[in-house]
């Protein structure tokens, strides 16, 4: 310790046991300010971008220091499964700025303790010497102490006395806030008397050095479900924020979106096992981070947070300019949105879920001729397509693009698109019927698609999506028999960037839809659901109710 450290002398330290939990703190000697010397934590100066925190009080404890920390001169140590003095170590390690340790629990505080380089303890309770880091000075206060004995203890100042119910402990932690933290007290606990230091143990100083509370810049807790209060009272004494992410999966909902793109965070600490791994973490709230939405809010296609609404899509299939092949250009760009939006209206009073208008735009198209390129897939110029892309992105409607590729390959027709499927807006949709073997014409056989190609579609627009902080993107796959998607079982369905999706396609009566519904879904692996109403070619079309009472609901809803 520097020789200019202020070293606070206490007249009488038995003082600290003589209080009850409703003392007033203004009985403590007046603190002094912080000395121009005043020891402070280190901030960690390159924390991971995501940290997930798990497993009980101690092991938390120890990941959320080590995760924010570099140095810490000064420690609070309470023991392990002492409530009453977690809640007097948390009020204490607010006021100093100061990490908060758990001895005992099976984690190795002293180990965490030697790491930081921490010189000063505040001992809270009965933690015995042996359970310390040798050659560590030591103060100790009782669990429960009052605001004069942490006042002598600490040279801090401290606020009133609040009684906390047993099972309130973490709420009580979160509301804490220096420079004068309110004093917290298991509520009807009774103050025990200090604990006794054995005789081999290391003389204690009269009282801490004086602190001086320092905020880790940059760094943003988030918590599905309570965090462990000694964690919490280390966020705290740094005044990290802790944002609640319901789900664990920040992209979620409006809300933790626009948090975290308002504090744009350089790190996060994530307390749960809901956050999966950090590198996954990590993504995610890079997403969220830019602040950029989906249609129906947030950043998942199909949110799934309990007490919040998820989404379902209702689109209008076709190309612009071409009543021929869909609804869809039936009409013009602005007729068109405003048709979409008249569909979706529908069906909104039929659930509880938000219903997302949608178009949904044949971009490559399957020509009965080779076409100049001999892919028989005729393209339609981006340019071509960005007025209704647009259009549908300033009424809050989102957009698929559907590929029907003939001879060439799904990657390759989707790659020429990139310049829209870089917008946040826009996903993409795979038309097997349309996929062509080399020697294969259309309409004289129906085509199909390997499952590699589909898993390779997927692999490329996952990294796209992850490379540019995208949304999540819906990932379509149009079926109406087995055989279009051979082995579809081995469907990749693992990335988290993108939704999937099969839509069945089927026509006719309604039976035999019904058939066609019941035998895609037999050992499908595990996607979300869309069916197709067809104007002209169902017998009878479904009217919203009914289509709405197909088990399991269909989640997109398209209209041709």
């Amino acid at each position: 310790m520097r020789g200019c450290v202020v070293v606070l002398l206490l007249a009488v330290l038995a003082a600290c046991t003589t209080g009850t939990p409703g003392d007033a703190p203004e009985a403590a000697t007046p603190a002094p300010s912080a000395s121009p010397d005043a020891l402070s934590v280190v901030p960690a100066a390159s924390p991971a971008a995501a940290t997930v925190v798990d497993g009980d009080e101690a092991t938390a404890a120890v990941s959320t220091s080590a995760a924010l920390l570099d140095a810490a001169p000064v420690a609070v140590v309470a023991a392990a499964g002492d409530v009453a003095g977690g809640l007097t170590g948390a009020t204490a390690a607010v006021a100093l700025g100061a990490p908060l340790l758990l001895a005992g629990g099976g984690t190795d505080a002293g180990a965490e303790l030697a790491r930081l380089g921490t010189a000063h303890l505040l001992v809270v309770g009965d933690v015995p010497d042996d359970a310390l880091p040798a050659g560590v000075g030591r103060v100790r206060v009782p669990s429960g102490a009052d605001g004069a004995a942490l006042a002598a203890a600490t040279g801090h100042r401290f606020g009133s006395t609040t009684p906390v119910p047993a099972g309130g402990e973490a709420d009580a932690v979160r509301a804490l806030a220096g420079p004068e933290p309110d004093v917290l007290v298991l509520d009807e606990a009774p103050v025990p008397a200090a604990p006794s230091s054995p005789a081999t143990a290391t003389p204690a100083p009269a009282g801490l050095p004086s602190t001086a509370p320092t905020a880790v810049p940059d760094v943003l807790a988030l918590a599905d479900g309570p965090v462990p209060t000694a964690a919490l009272a280390t966020l705290r004494a740094l005044d990290v924020d802790v944002l609640d992410v319901p789900g664990g999966d920040p992209r979620a909902t409006t809300v933790t979106v626009q948090a975290l793109a308002q504090a744009d965070p350089a790190a996060v600490v994530a307390f749960g096992p809901t956050f999966g791994q950090p590198d996954l973490l990590a993504a995610r709230v890079a997403t969220a981070r830019t602040g950029v939405e989906l249609p129906g809010g947030g950043q998942l296609v199909f949110p799934a947070v309990a007490g919040q609404p998820g989404k379902k899509y209702v689109a209008l299939y076709g190309t612009p300019g071409s009543g021929a092949l869909g609804v869809l250009g039936e009409q013009d760009v602005p007729a068109t949105v405003a048709r979409a939006q008249e569909h979706a209206a529908m069906y909104a009073g039929l659930t509880s879920d938000t219903v997302v208008p949608a178009v949904e735009i044949i971009a490559t198209i399957a020509s009965a001729g080779p076409e100049d390129d001999q892919t028989y897939s005729r393209r339609r110029a981006v340019d071509d397509l960005r007025p209704l892309v647009d259009a549908a992105a300033a009424a809050g409607q989102y957009v698929l693009l559907d590929l029907q590729p003939g001879r060439t390959d799904f990657v390759t027709q989707a790659q020429a698109y990139a310049e829209l499927l870089e917008l946040p807006h826009v996903g993409l949709a795979l038309d097997p019927e349309w996929r062509l073997a080399p020697d294969q014409v259309h309409l004289r056989q129906i085509g199909s698609v390997g499952i590699d190609e589909v898993n390779a579609t997927a692999a490329w627009l996952a990294g796209f999506t992850r490379e540019r902080a995208l949304p999540q993107k819906m990932f379509v796959l149009h079926q109406f028999s087995l055989r279009m998607i051979t082995e579809r079982e081995r469907l990749d369905t693992s990335y988290d960037e993108l939704a999937p999706l099969i839509h069945v396609d089927g026509q006719g009566s309604q039976g035999a839809k019904a058939g066609t519904w019941a035998a895609l879904r037999a050992g499908a692996p595990p996607v979300h659901w869309g069916w197709k109403n067809f104007y002209d070619e169902d017998l009878p079309m479904l009217d919203p109710a009914a289509t709405y009472r197909v088990e399991p609901v269909p989640d997109l809803v398209t209209y041709q």
